[in-house]
């Protein structure tokens, strides 16, 4: 059993066809073919139903693919970072979530290169959970994300909490309200964006998109999707919910007076003329901020970038607790 083997099979029980495995891999049908037999030889398994079109797994291949892919993506990942280790890149690829392009983000990136002029940056627009893939391949050597992630790959470190504000259309009843609460909120169509789910067992039906929920909000299943968990803390739960790809989307449908929305504070500078954002009276429907790294390669401009992190912070009097990774 050797990677050619196992890269050949794994390559042919994803595309369940020689000839798609064969222009993905770039080896020939019988080459191909041959692979997979000396494979199936040396376990003494067949592995794949030759005679059923399209291709498809034994029971046995089936099983020896959901775990032997998690292998080689540790294979590729280590290789990944092994390469990395010897020849460290001068450029630092940072990936970050829209919602913090709006914040800080700028203002730390200029800081970071007036401190250290020989830095160079590029950055990309990917969302939480895309950014733990894109650091084990080396797309990205650090990320801004929203959410917490377990993953034995990656280290990650608190920045600080956001607090959420609510964007009503300007003609809303409640669009003069300086102090909003989640009960007076709960009879509007509340528009969902988050792509990324807490992580949390299963998700709820509240994600369907546009319906109208009648269950409580203290039902037994966890609530996955960000914004209603907020409201499923206070024991609440919007009468109707339409579901979107993007937060630009949602704010869009905001603007024209399709529903409401929450979103960090620092994104209450965007189509000022159709939405109004109002402050929320709970001090705890807050959005954290997360700086994710690996755990074994650190890019030495790392601490370069944390720090330009916190000398912004503290030109702008928010309260951090002081971090490193290690």
């Amino acid at each position: 059993m050797d990677l050619k083997q196992l890269n050949a099979f794994i390559s042919i029980a994803e595309l369940r066809s020689f000839s798609a495995a064969a222009t993905k891999t770039g080896l020939s049908q019988p080459t191909l073919s041959r692979l997979l037999k000396q494979l199936e030889t040396d376990m003494g398994v067949e592995l794949v139903d030759r005679y059923h079109r399209p291709l498809d797994l034994t029971e046995a291949g089936a099983f020896f693919y959901d775990k032997i892919s998690a292998i080689l993506t540790e294979i590729d990942t280590v290789t990944s970072m092994t390469q990395r280790l010897s020849a460290p890149s001068s450029i630092l690829n940072i990936g970050f979530v829209p919602s913090v392009l709006y914040g800080l983000l700028p203002e730390i990136i200029a800081r970071l290169k007036q401190s250290s002029p020989d830095i160079e940056v590029n950055l990309k627009d990917i969302s939480s959970y895309q950014q733990m893939d894109a650091l084990k391949s080396g797309d990205i050597d650090i990320g801004f994300g929203r959410f917490a992630h377990q993953d034995p790959w990656v280290q990650q470190i608190l920045l600080r909490h956001e607090r959420y504000v609510v964007a009503l259309p300007k003609a809303h009843a409640l669009a003069h309200v300086r102090e909003q609460r989640l009960i007076d909120l709960a009879n509007n169509r509340l528009i969902l964006y988050h792509q990324t789910r807490l992580p949390m067992a299963t998700p709820n039906a509240h994600t369907k998109t546009l319906h109208t929920n009648k269950e409580s909000a203290t039902n037994d299943t966890p609530i996955t999707e960000p914004l209603l968990h907020l409201f499923a803390q206070y024991g609440i739960s919007p009468f109707m919910t339409t579901t979107v790809s993007d937060l630009q989307i949602a704010l869009g449908l905001v603007a024209a007076g399709e529903g409401i929305t929450l979103v960090p504070a620092s994104l209450q500078t965007v189509r000022t003329e159709q939405i109004s954002y109002q402050r929320l009276v709970h001090e705890n429907v807050t959005s954290p901020i997360y700086l994710h790294t690996l755990k074994d390669f650190v890019h030495p401009s790392i601490p370069d970038l944390l720090t330009a992190i916190y000398h912004v912070y503290e030109q702008r009097g928010i309260t951090y607790r002081h971090q490193k990774f290690t």
